[in-house]
Order: C-alpha cells, then sequence, then structure tokens
C-alpha cells in the first residue's frame, strides 16, 4: 500500500463537522514522514483558514470550529496511526523471514568454502612434494652437466693439444673466423692449455707448448691490434668486445695497459710541455712575502686538476660501456693520473719553491695539499663498484666449460680496492716524500727561525751594542754564549734549535766586528743608547724583513729605532706563528698534531720570548745596574718597557688559549706539556720583569737617600730666624718631592692594577723608613721645627697622590712625629700619648726627642721612663705583630739599617694587613690569586694579569 494513498477508515455515523479539503490533505502520511516536518508549522496550517473566519465574523470569538475541525483531525490521525502500525508489523514479519533464510544460505556457502579449503590444501601438498622430486632431479642433472662440461673440456683440451703438439693450427683458425664467438671461445680455450702445459710432462710437450705460446702472443696481439683500431675509430662495441675476450684470455691487463697509455690526458703536447705555464704565474711573487695574503689556489695547479675533473667524468662513461671490470680500469686510470700528471707538475712546483725560500715551499705544499684534498672529494662519486658487481653476475662465455676448471680470480682479473681508499692511497702517496718522519716539523721549524732571526736581526744588533757601550764588551761573549746556546728551550729531533744556533751565532760574530768598530756618531763622545718604546711598531726599517738586510751583512748600519720594544713586532710574529699552525693542522696526522704543535710553541718560544722579550728586559738591567748614580735615574724608559712585555705577554697567554691549547685537546700529555710549557715561558718573563723592577727601585731609592744627604745639620736649627721662615721647604725636601712626582707620573703612565700598586707601595715604605732614620740624624730648635713640619708635611701631601690608604697612614704618622719638635714641654706628655703616636711605645721616640735643642732643660726620664728600659727585650705586643708575620720587613731592615721605631710601624701595616685579610675570609672565604697580594715589603710584586685556562 502506498504512503501517500488515502487510508480507509471507518466514517462515524454522522459527521459533526466535516473537514476541510486542505486540512484532509495535510492528514496525508506524506507530510509526516517528509524530513521538514514541524508541529508548529503543522497546526498553524490547520488553523489558518479557522483564524481568517473567525476574525471576519461579528461578536465574540467562537471556539466551536477550531474545537471541531481538531477533534475531527485526531480521529483522522489515530485511524492513521493504526494503519501504519499495521503495516509495520507485517514489514517485521517479512525481514524475519529473510533473515532466516540469509543464515540458512550462509551456513550452506561456508561448509562449501571448507570443503574447497580442504582439496587445495591437498593439491598444496602434493605440487610441494612434487617440487621436492624436481629439484632433486635438477641436481642430479647439475651434476651430470658439470660431469659432461668437464669432459667436453677435457675432451677439447687434448684434442687441440694434440693438434698443436704437430704444429696444426687449422681447427683453431676455423674457429677463430666464426667471429666474435669464436673468439673468444679461443680466449677460453688458450687460457685453459696454458695452464694445463704448465703441469703435462709427456712426450712433445715442448713442442706444444712452444706452438702454444706463439699462437697466444699471436692471439693477443691481434686482439691489441683490434681494440686500437676500433679505439681509434670510436666504436665502443667492438672495444667492448676486445676487453671482454682480453679479460677471458689474460685478465686483460694488457688492453687496459694499451687503453691508459694511449689516452691523449696523458700525451697531449700541452701537458707535456706545462712547466712554461709555472713561470708565468704571479703566485711566486706572493709566496716569500710572510706579510702578503696567500692565494687559494695556483692557477696552473687549479687548471690541471679541473681538466682532470672533466676528463675523469667521460672517462668513467667510456670504461663503463666498454670494460667488464670498470672498477679496476678506473682505479688504473686514476693512479696513472696521480702519479704521472698531478705528481710531476708538484714536483715541478715544490722544486721551483723551495730554490725561493723555505716559506714560500711550505705555503706552495699546503696550497696544493688543500687542492687535491677537494680533487678527491670531487672523484668520490665515481665509484664503478655497483657497475663491477652486476657485470660479475654473468656467465663470461655461455655454454663454455670455464667455471668447470676455474675461477674468475684464477684468470688474472684483478680486484679494485676501495675507491675510496684508493684515492686516500693515491693522495698520500704524492705528500708523503715531505711529510714522512720529522721532515715537514723540520722544514716548518727551519721556516719559523729563519723569519724570526731575519726579522729581530737589528733588533738584536741594537740590544748587542747597547750592552757593550754599557759593560765595555766584557759581558757580550757571556751574553751571546747564552744566546746562542737556547737557553729554556729544546727543539729535541728538529732543525729548530740549529737554526735559532746558527742566528745568534751570527750574531755573535756582529758583536765581535763591533767591537773593532766605533758606534755610528763619534768613538770619543760615544751616543747613550736611550730608546724610547713606543707601542705603533718597530721603526720602518724593521718592520718588513727585506732582500736588503740579508745582502748587506753585519756592515749594515743600524739606529736607535731598531731597538724598539713593539707590540706590533710581536703581533707580527704571532701572526706568523699562526699561520705555520694552520699549516701543521693541514698536514701533520691528527696523532702526532699536539706534539708538533708543542715544537713550534718553542720556536716561538725561543724567538719571541728569549730574542725579543727577554733581550729587551736584560738590556734595560744592564743599563741600570752600569748607570752613573750620581745621575737622576731614567724612569720612563725603564717602566715602558716592562708596560709592553705586560702587553706581549698578555697578548700571548691569549693566543695560547685560544690557538694553540686546544689543538692538543686530543693528548692529555701533550695538553698538560703546552700548559706547562707555557707558565713556564711567562714566568721566566715575569721574573726578569721583577728583577728589572727592583733595578729600578733600587735607582729611586739610591737617588732619595743621595738627596737627604744633602741636608745640613744648620737646616732645622737655623741661625737667622727671618732667613729661615722665608723658605718654604729645604733643598733635600724639594729634590725628594720633585723626584716622587716623576716616580708617580712614570708609574701610572706605565704600570697598571696592582703592579702599579706593589710598585709604589714598595717606593712609599721605603722613603718613610728613610724619613724615620733621618730625622734621628739632625738638631732641632723652635724654629727649625717648623721647618721640619714643612718639610713632613710636603713629603705627605706628595705621597697622598699616590692614592694608596696605606701609605697615607704612615706619613700621618711621621708628620704627627715631626710635630714632636714644635709642642711645648709641658704638654709633650699628652702629645705623644694621643692619636698615632699613642700606639706605640713612648719610649720608642726618644732617639726623636733627644734631637731638641731643650733636650737638656727637660725631665724626660719621668716623660718617657728609665733609658735602661730601651735596652730590654722587646715587649709581647710587639713580638706578637712581629709573629704576625714580616719576613719581607727583615730584609728592608737589613739593607736600610731601619731602627725599632720604624720596624715598629712596618709590624703595624702588617698587623692591620692581616686583620683586614683575616675579616675578609671570615666573610666571604678564602683564597687569593697569584699575583695578586698586596706587596709592600719587596719581592714578587710584577704578575700579568691573564690566566690561561
Amino acid at each position: 500500500m502506498s504512503y501517500d494513498a488515502p487510508i480507509p477508515r471507518n466514517k462515524p455515523a454522522k459527521e459533526l463537522h466535516p473537514l476541510d479539503p486542505a486540512v484532509q490533505d495535510l492528514l496525508q502520511l506524506s507530510t509526516f514522514s517528509s524530513d521538514k516536518f514541524d508541529i508548529k508549522d503543522f497546526i498553524a496550517s490547520m488553523s489558518e483558514k479557522l483564524i481568517a473566519q473567525s476574525k471576519a465574523e461579528p461578536g465574540p470569538f467562537d471556539p466551536k470550529p477550531f474545537i471541531c475541525t481538531f477533534e475531527s483531525a485526531v480521529d483522522v490521525l489515530i485511524d492513521l496511526r493504526k494503519d501504519v502500525q499495521k503495516k509495520t508489523e507485517r514489514e517485521e514479519q517479512s525481514c524475519k523471514t529473510a533473515e532466516k533464510e540469509y543464515s540458512k544460505k550462509l551456513s550452506e556457502l561456508n561448509k562449501g568454502f571448507e570443503s574447497v579449503g580442504k582439496s587445495f590444501n591437498g593439491m598444496e601438498s602434493k605440487i610441494t612434494e612434487v617440487g621436492r622430486t624436481a629439484v632433486r632431479i635438477g641436481e642430479q642433472l647439475e651434476s651430470v652437466h658439470i660431469a659432461r662440461q668437464r669432459a667436453q673440456a677435457a675432451h677439447d683440451i687434448v684434442s687441440y693439444w694434440s693438434q698443436f703438439s704437430r704444429g696444426d693450427t687449422t681447427k683453431i683458425e676455423a674457429l677463430r673466423k666464426e667471429g666474435r664467438e669464436g673468439r673468444q671461445q679461443i680466449a677460453v680455450l688458450l687460457r685453459r692449455l696454458t695452464a694445463v702445459s704448465k703441469e703435462l710432462d709427456v712426450q712433445n710437450a715442448t713442442r706444444a707448448r712452444t706452438e702454444l705460446e706463439k699462437y697466444c702472443e699471436k692471439f693477443e696481439k691481434d686482439m691489441l691490434r683490434l681494440f686500437d683500431k676500433s679505439y681509434r675509430k670510436g666504436d665502443p662495441k667492438i672495444m667492448k668486445h676486445c676487453a671482454q675476450t682480453l679479460l677471458e684470455f689474460n685478465g686483460g691487463a694488457s688492453c687496459v695497459q694499451i687503453y691508459v697509455n694511449q689516452h691523449d690526458f696523458f700525451i697531449s703536447k700541452s701537458r707535456l710541455n706545462e712547466t712554461t705555464s709555472i713561470e708565468e704565474t704571479h703566485l711566486w711573487e706572493i709566496l716569500p712575502d710572510p706579510d702578503a695574503s696567500l692565494p687559494k689556489k695556483d692557477l696552473g695547479l687549479a687548471a690541471l686538476l679541473d681538466d682532470i675533473r672533466t676528463t675523469v667524468g667521460q672517462e668513467a662513461q667510456i670504461i663503463q660501456a666498454v670494460f667488464p671490470n670498470p672498477p679496476v680500469v678506473m682505479q688504473v686510470f686514476l693512479q696513472r693520473v696521480f702519479e704521472q700528471s698531478i705528481q710531476g707538475h708538484i714536483e715541478m712546483l715544490l722544486e721551483k719553491a723551495s730554490a725561493i725560500s723555505t716559506l714560500a715551499f711550505l705555503r706552495l705544499l699546503q696550497l696544493a695539499h688543500v687542492q687535491i684534498s677537494a680533487l678527491v672529494e670531487d672523484l668520490r662519486p665515481y665509484d664503478l663498484s655497483a657497475v663491477m658487481s652486476a657485470s660479475s653476475s654473468r656467465p663470461a662465455l655461455e655454454g663454455s666449460s670455464l667455471d668447470a676448471l676455474e675461477t674468475r680470480d684464477a684468470r688474472g682479473m684483478g680486484v679494485a680496492l676501495p675507491f675510496g681508499t684508493m684515492l686516500e692511497s693515491a693522495m698520500e702517496e704524492l705528500f708523503v716524500h715531505y711529510i714522512e718522519g720529522t721532515k715537514y716539523l723540520e722544514k716548518e721549524s727551519k721556516s719559523l727561525g729563519e723569519l724570526y732571526s731575519e726579522y729581530l736581526t737589528r733588533f738584536t744588533k741594537v740590544h748587542l751594542m747597547m750592552r757593550t757601550k754599557a759593560t765595555g764588551g766584557g759581558l757580550l761573549d757571556r751574553i751571546a754564549n747564552q744566546l746562542s746556546s737556547g737557553t729554556g728551550t729544546s727543539l729535541s729531533a728538529t732543525a729548530a734549535s740549529s737554526s735559532a744556533s746558527s742566528a745568534f751565532a751570527q750574531l755573535r760574530g756582529m758583536a765581535s766586528s763591533m767591537k773593532l768598530s766605533a758606534y755610528p756618531g763619534s768613538a770619543a763622545s760615544p751616543v747613550a743608547l736611550n730608546p724610547p718604546v713606543s707601542l705603533h711598531g718597530p721603526a720602518p726599517d724593521a718592520s718588513k724583513p727585506s732582500a736588503a738586510t740579508t745582502a748587506a751583512g753585519h756592515s749594515e748600519s743600524v739606529n736607535e729605532a731598531d731597538g724598539i720594544l713593539s707590540l706590533d713586532t710581536a703581533e707580527k710574529m704571532l701572526k706568523w706563528h699562526a699561520e705555520a699552525i694552520g699549516r701543521c693542522v693541514e698536514m701533520s696526522p691528527a696523532a702526532e698534531l699536539p706534539k708538533n704543535v708543542l715544537t713550534l710553541t718553542k720556536v716561538l718560544a725561543e724567538s719571541l720570548g728569549t730574542g725579543y722579550v727577554e733581550m729587551a728586559l736584560e738590556t734595560a738591567q744592564v743599563r741600570l745596574e752600569t748607570r752613573d748614580t750620581k745621575v737622576e735615574p731614567d724612569l720612563s724608559s725603564s717602566l715602558a718597557v716592562i708596560r709592553v712585555v705586560d702587553l706581549i705577554c698578555q697578548l700571548w697567554q691569549q693566543y695560547a688559549s685560544i690557538a694553540l691549547i686546544p689543538l692538543t685537546s686530543s693528548s692529555v700529555t701533550g695538553r698538560r706539556e703546552m700548559i706547562i710549557f707555557n707558565g713556564q715561558t711567562i714566568s721566566r718573563i715575569e721574573g726578569l720583569a721583577n728583577a728589572l723592577e727592583q733595578k729600578v727601585i733600587d735607582g729611586i731609592v739610591a737617588w732619595l737617600s743621595m738627596q737627604l744627604q744633602k741636608q745640613k745639620k744648620t737646616d732645622f736649627k737655623p741661625r737667622n730666624d727671618d732667613l729661615s721662615f722665608a723658605r718654604v721647604n729645604t733643598d733635600p725636601c724639594t729634590g725628594c718631592c720633585d723626584m716622587l712626582e716623576k716616580v708617580r707620573d712614570a708609574a701610572k703612565e706605565n704600570l697598571s692594577g696592582q703592579n702599579l700598586e706593589s710598585f709604589l707601595t714598595e717606593i712609599g715604605v721605603t722613603f718613610h723608613s728613610m724619613l724615620l732614620e733621618h730625622l734621628k740624624k739632625f738638631p732641632v730648635s723652635a724654629t727649625g721645627g717648623l721647618m721640619v713640619a714643612k718639610d713632613l708635611k710636603t713629603y705627605q701631601d706628595t705621597v697622598a697622590t699616590f692614592g694608596l690608604p696605606a701609605l697615607d697612614e704612615r706619613f700621618e704618622f711621621i708628620r704627627q712625629l715631626g710635630n714632636v719638635f714644635l709642642v711645648r714641654p709641658e704638654i709633650l706628655k699628652t702629645y705623644i700619648t694621643e692619636d698615632h703616636l699613642g700606639r706605640i711605645d713612648s719610649r720608642l721616640l726618644r732617639p726623636y726627642l733627644m734631637q731638641r735643642v731643650d733636650w737638656g732643660q727637660i725631665s724626660f726620664d719621668a716623660l718617657l721612663g728609665p733609658v735602661d728600659d730601651l735596652h730590654e727585650p722587646e715587649t709581647s705586643t710587639t713580638t706578637s705583630m712581629a709573629r704576625v708575620g714580616s719576613e719581607a720587613v727583615k730584609g728592608l731592615r737589613e739593607r736600610l739599617g731601619m731602627s725599632r721605631l720604624s720596624v715598629m710601624m712596618k709590624e703595624l701595616e702588617g698587623l692591620r694587613a692581616y686583620a683586614t685579610t683575616a675579616g675578609a675570609g671570615a666573610t666571604a672565604g678564602t683564597g687569593t690569586t697569584a699575583g695578586t697580594q698586596p706587596t709592600a715589603t719587596g719581592g714578587g710584586y710584577f704578575s700579568f694579569g691573564y690566566a690561561m685556562s
């Protein structure tokens, strides 16, 4: 029954209110089965006409039409629902029946599939059994076939052997005329006959062997001739046939040899006459110049390598198409390229470079190594091993009995090495002659030695002349011997030590010649060499070694500027060394790199350390030792040397930390040796710098002492009071203050940090002790006390410009000590028990109070105590202060003869420093950095501020 058809229903006996046709249309089943059905729209559609009628009629709203319409619609809907329910029940019953039938058919099909599966399993078992039988039959057939091949091969060998013993080659010649297949069969047959002839010892064997050898030789020549002819014509098919035939005959070595030997790459005229291109290159002007930037490649070698890349790319395709064993042929071809073309070119380049200089040789060697390494990487893609594997899997001659008698290896076919290994081995053979053993390291050490010795020749000559002038020649031989022995550096098993020794031997000869000739200027009035030290590089004559320097020899004159210690010079020497280290990294094996880097570092230390920095420090010491003590010491030159040495050593330490030490990380021992060696070198230079600074301090102290010795007895006990009041300071005070100001300015200009503080502290403490001794020597009147006070105040103000709090306290004490000459006797006891003077035993002031002119008028025993108490042992306080530790004070006391009061001041300072250090240690932990301890009493106060990791 259709859903759209009107549903028959039993009408009531009497319809109270008939339905409108539009409402009847809405009450169809299709209205409710639609996806867009909405109950609100449905009610609105049924009421639409009734609402319009209700609005059109006058009077109140009448619900009866609505009630009647909806009652009739509900009756219709109830009937419709009953009809739909009946239909649903019928469909469900029909579906259940269909499901039963489907299940029954599915069960029947499953049974059918199971039976078919059993049938297939049985068939598979039978097929497997048949296959096993076939395999056994195949194995039997294969064994029979092998036996047949053996028999056939034996028959052929006997037959042809018999013919060769009779000198008959008709049959084999007929086989040869059959074409390519016949020639291949002859190749296999001749190879087997040759193998058999070596084992047979029968009648007519000699004749047969002779005939066989003649025929084999003729056959090989004919095949080679055919290969050469097809090679010239460019016929790859015939070439491939000849190569395959000769491979089956004797391994194909002769064919490969002809192919390689006659290649245009090896016999072209441009290759044979390539020497002319070497002469024309611009590279030779750059190589021997250590300051010139080296190009990345040699144009002649680069052109050759580019031709090799192009040729190999073309030949790889030809070899792959022609030869049955392409990896072997490619290996032979590339070995010939490396051994003939590349090696010959490199030998010519290096021979010419070696004639120029050792540096040119090393630079060109590295340049060639880099370019050929790039070539090796570019050739790696031409690995034809895969082609070899495919060709070796095919039988050489189908239907022949070759495999029954011999394997491929027995036929003489070469086995290629791994392609990458072959390339690396070929490259290594190019350079092994130049880098094996210690050859390369000796060359590198010799090159650095030559560069450094030539660059420092004028510098060394100036300093030797300066020492000769200072010492009168007595010290020259000892210095030259020390330099020639190469102290502190040993280049074991290298030529570096011999190079340095020869250079210094030349310098010694130069010094000997200088003894016979006067320094330029005048022999009667020698010029005092006192060169200023500059940070802007050496003079133009010394900034760049030239051929003129070497050609002029020892007779070339020098000037003071050649002896200037320069940071630019050190930078240039480090730059040359860095270039040598870069070559060493490129050329040295990884296992030998740490040792080689250490060896080259020793060469640098020998030249930059011993031959440059230490020579400048030692010369400065000699000049200070031999100077005229009556002349004011020159501070600027000596301290400027220390300043440049400090900068050079910091630069050296940074260079070692950044460039050298990381290269030794692969070897624990090498890294440790490198760190120890650099530390020892810097420590040795620090020791010389300390010695020089001590010489400077000694000179300053001697000059200050000489100024104080000019003090007159009447300076502090003047007769004319008006004249004494007119004087501001005494002459010794003025001289000492001028010297202290010069010391301050020179120190602040050339020193910094802890070095500056230590230097000024040493000067201040020593001068303070000298003043304490000085005040005990002169009687002081009441008017002279004012002069003493003014002098001491001037000393205090001058030292205050040092900016050191420890010195400020010391000179405040000595100023207060000078006031004891001004204080009236009745208040003297109160004064000496207050402030700084109150911190010490008042009896220690007796030597100073005794200089008062009124000493005999005052009862000083009541003031200070009995005189005998001064000879008693030190009090417990003094003893405990001494135990705080002042071993350096003892050195100064012995040298300057300080009184117990000065010792007391030193101990008070030591106690204060001890308390400060202890308090800081309790707050922030303990430990100090080497070279940063405050030093006030001499010793090793100079250190460089850069620490190596």
